[in-house]
């Protein structure tokens, strides 16, 4: 086990979130709000003294292996959450600790489950840096401190591999840091061009940059109690496009990029990603039909909500709790079932369900003729063997943190419904879910216990459960 180099790209992680703290000072600093701008500076000394600490003397040996890079990843985002918990704290705004960490662990898995009430009356500084958590969180801490570290050879894959959502993951290019680099570049122009065309329809710049951050993360951090419902249809649709633009493998938008258009249409993970959209979107329009003026304005609240549900997104424009049963149960299949492999979404990623759908297929074809030799496969290509097993034990894995926390929160004693999508929202970094914690509703109805159960569910679901369960494993730390 190399500690040196676990400590030193800790050390690191700290000093980017304080550097990270600079523009939520910047805002506050706008608005005039010397209190928010004191309680970040603490905030920042803190981080960049623990940061400094560890980062003044950088070991000889930097090689990362598989172990270290789990380590890294999930110390990475359990030390990004309590730091960046400080400001709620110290401010007083979120004063219970638990909760403040609950809410910025939401943010920085992009979740969007939140424990406050009246989120207009906290100061600009501190909602600008609850939403910037979102765009943080959603490619990656550990992808951009790949992106602008000296390189440390192949090893650093094992970061990307353990932070980045999917059954696989792959390199755009030879080099592991121009990897991380296009990455952050498309996500970052992405970002851009949506925050303009928030602007163009009138959005104000605090809003356009919030809204824009909590998409292009798939978080869903609102600004206001309304949620998305006081805005125009416009932005409504902006959004909606983006947070389903936000949900496709960004390999995918390389191949266009790269003029290989065959390959991207290859992919079979995002035809089956948009026909999942088109058909639940289809359904709930016309299932929901009755509640709204007309026929589109049902179809723009219903592609809203689908998208913000399958991309883990989590706005809302309307209480789709109070949607016929129908339709909340296609919102809550849609939870389980998330974005693409290689997006800023969570769920379980549209690539894991079409390979468990295929091996199934395979199964009862070899069931019916046993000496039939079938392969699973994706894009064209075979799926490996260690890769179907993968799966396999995610999703084992998955059912049983899943049904250990339904468990373990129903402690508070709250109804059925809210429990389970309550689970269902944070291991699968949703958001909101049904009945008490619905989408005009927060998650302060649980205790202290229960919301330390959620913070560690959003964290698992993030981070694709193995790199915090390793975390756990006493075989992680023997010699």
């Amino acid at each position: 086990m190399n500690y040196k180099a676990i400590l030193y790209t800790l050390g690191w992680v700290l000093n980017i979130e304080a550097a990270a703290m600079l523009l939520p000072v910047v805002c506050s600093a706008i608005y005039g709000e010397r209190l928010c701008i004191t309680v970040f500076f603490v905030c920042i000394a803190v981080c960049l003294l623990c940061g400094v600490i560890l980062t003044c003397r950088p070991p000889k040996n930097k090689t990362i292996y598989a172990k270290e890079g789990f380590i890294i990843v999930a110390l990475s985002w359990v030390l990004i959450s309590i730091f960046g918990a400080l400001p709620f704290v110290i401010s007083g705004h979120i004063p219970n600790f638990w909760g403040a960490l609950f809410e910025t662990a939401s943010g920085f898995t992009t979740t969007g489950a939140s424990v406050v009430a009246d989120i207009e009356a906290f100061p600009r500084g501190l909602v600008f840096w609850r939403s910037f958590t979102h765009w943080i969180g959603g490619m990656g801490v550990l992808v951009f401190l790949v992106a602008i570290l000296p390189s440390s050879g192949g090893s650093n894959l094992y970061l990307i591999k353990a932070e980045s959502p999917g059954p696989s993951v792959s390199k755009l290019v030879p080099k592991v840091k121009s990897t991380a680099k296009i990455l952050y570049i498309m996500y970052l122009v992405l970002t851009l061009i949506e925050i303009v065309l928030l602007l163009l329809g009138g959005v104000g710049l605090f809003d356009a940059l919030t809204l824009s951050f909590g998409t292009a993360g798939t978080g869903g951090f609102a600004v206001k109690n309304s949620g998305l419902a006081d805005y125009s249809s416009y932005v409504q649709v902006v959004i909606t496009v983006f947070m389903l633009l936000f949900g496709v493998d960004f390999s995918v938008y390389y191949l266009l990029i790269m003029g290989r258009l065959s390959d991207a249409l290859r992919s079979d993970e995002v035809r089956a990603y948009f026909g999942i959209v088109a058909a639940a979107i289809i359904v709930i329009c016309f299932n929901c039909r009755g509640l709204f003026e007309n026929i589109f304005v049902a179809l723009k609240h219903s592609a809203f909500q689908v998208a913000s549900i399958i991309t883990t997104t989590g706005y809302s424009t309307t209480d789709f709790d109070k949607w016929p049963e129908l339709s909340k149960a296609i919102l809550v299949i849609l939870m389980f079932v998330g974005a693409c492999a290689g997006s800023t979404g969570g769920g379980m990623k549209v690539s894991r369900i079409l390979i468990l759908l295929k091996t199934i297929a395979k199964e009862i074809r070899i069931a019916a003729h046993p000496k039939t030799t079938l392969k699973v496969s994706m894009n064209g290509r075979p799926v490996e063997h260690e890769t179907i097993r993968s799966i396999n034990v995610f999703l084992a894995a998955y059912l049983v943190i899943f049904v250990a926390s339904a468990l373990l929160i129903s402690i508070d004693n709250h109804d059925f419904q809210t429990n389970f999508t309550a689970v269902a929202a944070t291991l699968n970094n949703i958001g909101p879910g049904l009945g008490g914690v619905g989408p005009v509703r927060n998650f302060s109805i649980y205790s202290n216990f229960s919301l330390l159960v959620m913070t560690l569910d959003m964290l698992i679901g993030r981070l694709e459960i193995f790199p915090i369960l390793i975390l756990f494993s006493p075989y992680t730390w023997k010699k």
